[in-house]
């Protein structure tokens, strides 16, 4: 069974973030810089680095995890995730399977 991964990528020159899920993060930075997905919200900047992840137990857990993220919309959140790993322990506790 593979590690699925919630994700928060950050671009400097956006000065955005973006927020996903997948089993094979580089890969998908990759994808996400090279403009592979061309109507994703990473289409604006080329420069897009890994500011957060979470490695999760289940496609199903990543994908409630990513949705309650978003649902966030702040930077102080992202931020916190990154600084208090207790937060992430959380989210993986609280959408537990």
């Amino acid at each position: 069974m593979d590690d699925y991964i919630v994700y928060v990528l950050y671009s400097e020159s956006s000065d955005s973030f973006y927020i996903g899920q997948t089993i094979d993060i580089d890969l998908r930075i990759q994808q996400h810089n090279s403009h592979l997905f061309k109507n994703a919200n990473t289409r604006k900047a080329m420069d897009w680095i890994i500011f957060y992840k979470l490695v999760c137990r289940s496609r199903h857990q990543a994908i409630s995890i990513e949705n309650h993220i978003k649902k966030m919309k702040s930077r102080r959140y992202f931020e916190n995730l990154r600084k208090y790993p207790e937060v992430g322990n959380k989210l993986l506790e609280k959408y537990k399977e």
